[in-house]
């Protein structure tokens, strides 16, 4: 669904939706190794128990601990909530990618309004250097500009009724918004409904999606009413999300976004409103009395809540665009292995991904990574996804890359090796990240080769 939601120009073709693919393929792979891992100690642990010797005892191999097992950065559900609201976290690189690779359109009514009268505070404030949230409403496409098709089409998620949006939708897609690849709507108020309804929402989401593989259609939850975490909106808001999270899909949780204020601090057990209100005040006047002069309190005209409401759903809505662009989010320098139990003659993916780093992206980085004892390197397997730089396995087993992170903001460095050993092995594979000046650490990924010699052969030997 998500990674062919975008035009050809980010589909498999680039290097951004490339490193996505193979994520997900991690991540897919990861899920059935990590039992197959836990299972397989477990067992061998057991059969120790049972024999009462130790690994020592049988041979010289070293004695295992289950190293953990790293998750790579992988393709899930996309979620807008209230911790994507801080801009400074977003690379400059994926906002200039989500206005240059984004066609959207935006079908609402007042509530709806909110992230784009934001955005328009945004595009005329101090923040917008250079234009950077530039945007028009009437989807022109224009170098620089997001395209961004607003109030198209007509009406909303539940106005005139519940099917309706939907048939505009595609009579829009296969006519005038044929160039179209985000598609947005939202509630006015019409998620606070029954069970039913909302499976009505889903299956007509799920039914575009299935037959316009080429659009990103985006989910949203419903705008706060006062009914607080055991109202009826509040659990079919969860019915949304949930929805979303099974189906790998992408939401802008409007609902959780006004539940809290800039600060984490939480309001929907105090039965919150979409105008900010909550039993004991007005969240949004509260903290912008105790933040004069914020950018989030930028005044606006903001359709039924406060302008801290609508400046927070601006911020989010560009996050969103960014992750559409192909933004990993604020992860985390890792490395990851495509398998964490191999045996003899089996090749392991490595990944190496860089990224956050406290040096700025045009501080130059150097990558170094050894292949270990017991693992063969795949020549010719390094490769490097964005930054800016080279790398190097002329001296393998030590691998290499140097260079700068801009403009991308992350570099993913993947290879192959093979193992060769025969024997029962914790191996350590361990990646040196060095930005002279800034910072120097290293990353591990560790696997289990030839697991299974090490528990099989005591099981045996105290059989009857």
């Amino acid at each position: 669904m998500l990674l062919g939601a975008l035009p050809k120009t980010c589909g498999l073709t680039s290097i951004t939706e490339g490193w996505r693919e193979i994520a997900l393929a991690k991540r897919r792979n990861m899920k059935a190794t990590k039992v197959l891992a836990i299972v397989t100690t477990c067992v061998f642990l057991a059969a120790l128990s049972m024999s009462g010797l130790s690994i020592a005892s049988e041979a010289d191999e070293p004695a295992l601990e289950a190293g953990p097992a790293i998750d790579g950065a992988g393709s899930e559900p996309i979620i807008i909530d209230h911790t994507c609201t801080d801009l400074s976290k977003i690379p400059d690189y994926w906002i200039e990618q989500a206005k240059d690779l984004l066609r959207l359109s935006y079908g609402h009514t007042s509530h709806g309004s909110q992230p784009i009268t934001g955005m328009s505070v945004l595009e005329s404030g101090p923040l917008n250097v250079g234009g950077l949230y530039d945007f028009n409403t009437n989807g022109a496409i224009q170098a620089g500009i997001l395209s961004l098709a607003d109030y198209t089409p007509s009406g909303d998620l539940g106005n005139p009724d519940r099917y309706t949006w939907a048939t505009l939708t595609r009579n829009y897609l296969d006519g005038s918004g044929s160039d179209r690849n985000v598609v947005v709507w939202s509630w006015c108020g019409q998620a606070n409904t029954t069970p039913e309804n909302i499976d009505i929402y889903l299956n007509l989401m799920n039914d575009l999606e299935q037959d316009y593989p080429d659009v990103t259609f985006v989910y949203m939850t419903g705008h706060l009413v006062g009914t607080g975490e055991t109202g009826n909106l509040h659990l079919r808001n969860e019915q949304i999300r949930a929805f979303v999270r099974t189906n790998n899909g992408v939401l802008f949780d409007f609902a959780d976004i006004e539940s809290y204020d800039p600060d984490g601090n939480y309001f929907l057990d105090l039965d919150a409103d979409d105008g900010c209100n909550y039993d004991g005040g007005n969240w949004a006047d509260e903290w912008c009395a105790e933040n004069p002069g914020d950018p989030l309190c930028a005044s606006c005209s903001c359709a039924h809540s406060r302008p801290l409401n609508c400046n927070l759903k601006a911020r989010a809505f560009w996050w969103m665009l960014a992750r559409l662009a192909g933004w990993a989010g604020p992860g985390e320098t890792a490395k990851v292995a495509s398998t964490i139990t191999p045996t003899l003659g089996d090749t392991v993916a490595y990944t190496v991904t860089v990224q956050n780093l406290t040096a700025p992206l045009t501080a130059t980085v150097y990558i170094t990574d050894t292949v270990p004892t017991g693992l063969t390197y795949v020549p010719g397997s390094l490769d490097v996804a964005g930054g800016t730089g080279a790398y190097d396995d002329s001296n393998a087993p030590e691998l290499t890359w140097s260079g700068v992170l801009s403009p991308t903001s992350m570099v993913t460095m993947t290879y192959q090796a093979q193992v060769t050993t025969a024997s029962p092995a914790e191996i350590v594979n361990t990646a040196t990240i060095d930005v002279p000046g800034y910072q120097t650490f290293t990353v591990t990924a560790t696997i289990i080769v030839n697991p299974h010699q090490f528990w099989l052969p005591f099981v045996l030997r105290n059989s009857p």
